[in-house]
């Protein structure tokens, strides 16, 4: 396995969370212990996608990296709908949308503006990914209005619409897929070609890297197991509710190895892939990931997972694409960029942890 040294080192907590886990230690302990081992899990997946996309042509590497790029986060979430946790779900997905395009994308920007002072890309890339970023949130602002008008009567007339919407996420994605990779690839092109000598290392054979992808992906549902379980007893322990617990810290956990490379394309001067990363792992998360959790609730899930998102995360959602799209249209980034994208994110943050608990 081919991992950088600062990352490869937490592989060794694995064993360790499972023994913490076999003897029932403290909820808070174990529940930083199995995020921390994920992070590798998720970092292999990443690298393993890239490695079997270049066995099989961009046209269906650039399909695998779209299924595989967000799979911690759909493992965190589909172990949390197992267990009932339809609000965490819910607050995971909106914060990982917000996390990818605010959080990353921000340091990417201020760590790279502050080395490289100006960088340029390619800006008709960035305004597509802004226009589906934009269409998704707007898609799913109507079925949580839709929710919270019929309020009590929402379960039992909102399905229909749930299902209805993710069937249109699903083939909008798709469609987005094909503008991307297959008919449009010259608008998401870099503006210049990026520099990828000592990047990837030496290239792994299909074998090594399809296997690779399927052990770290049994791994990270393995400990995803693990840190779901303590979500909830870490979160009354520490204070925190469970919106936060699934806003911030499952959504930065979860996209740990989308988010490095996202900040590592900056710090080398390669913005077309910071943003391609960032703002399109979002994109992913919102038209593929989303939908697929409202299908599988119907039958892994004790209540289905309905579109019914709070006031809070649909205007955190809102008001977090409205920056990234006003500040990265122009096809220009510099550091104070990434700290007006951080900004936003770190009150974001603020709001959500002081939320009460209980709430109403």
């Amino acid at each position: 396995m081919s991992l950088r040294p600062s990352v490869s080192w937490l592989l060794v907590l694995i064993p360790i969370a499972v023994a913490l886990n076999w003897a029932n230690a403290a909820a808070p302990v174990l529940f930083l212990v199995a995020a921390l081992a994920i992070v590798p899990l998720a970092a292999l997946i990443v690298h393993s996608t890239e490695q079997v996309a270049e066995h099989t042509g961009p046209a269906v590497g650039g399909l695998l990296n779209a299924t595989f790029g967000n799979l911690p986060e759909l493992i965190i979430c589909i172990v949390a709908l197992r267990a009932g946790l339809l609000d965490m779900v819910r607050a995971s997905l909106v914060g990982a949308i917000l996390a990818n395009v605010l959080l990353a994308l921000g340091v990417a920007f201020l760590l790279g503006g502050r080395r490289h002072h100006v960088m340029e890309y390619n800006p008709a890339g960035a305004r597509a990914y802004g226009s589906m970023l934009m269409l998704a949130v707007v898609t799913l602002a109507v079925p949580a209005a839709f929710h919270r008008f019929l309020g009590t009567a929402a379960p039992a007339s909102a399905r229909p619409l749930d299902l209805g919407t993710s069937l249109v996420l699903l083939a909008t994605y798709i469609c987005y897929l094909v503008y991307m990779v297959g008919t449009h690839p010259e608008f998401f092109a870099a503006r210049k070609a990026a520099d990828h000598a000592g990047h990837g290392g030496p290239r792994w054979s299909a074998a090594r890297g399809v296997g690779t992808l399927l052990a770290a992906s049994a791994g990270a549902a393995w400990m995803s197991e693990i840190l779901v379980g303590a979500a909830e007893a870490t979160g009354h322990a520490l204070g925190m509710s469970p919106i936060f617990l699934g806003m911030i810290l499952l959504a930065v956990i979860g996209g740990a190895a989308e988010s490095g490379s996202a900040i590592a394309m900056g710090r080398r001067n390669q913005p077309d892939l910071a943003v391609g990363i960032a703002m399109g792992s979002s994109i992913q998360i919102a038209l593929f990931v989303t939908p697929v959790l409202v299908l599988l609730s119907g039958v892994i899930a004790p209540a289905p997972l309905g579109l019914a998102f709070s006031r809070l995360e649909i205007g955190t959602l809102l008001l977090g694409t409205l920056i990234v799209v006003t500040t990265a249209g122009d096809g220009r980034a510099t550091w104070f960029k990434g700290i007006q994208l951080l900004a936003v994110y770190l009150v974001i943050a603020g709001s959500v942890y002081w939320l009460p608990i209980v709430a109403p």
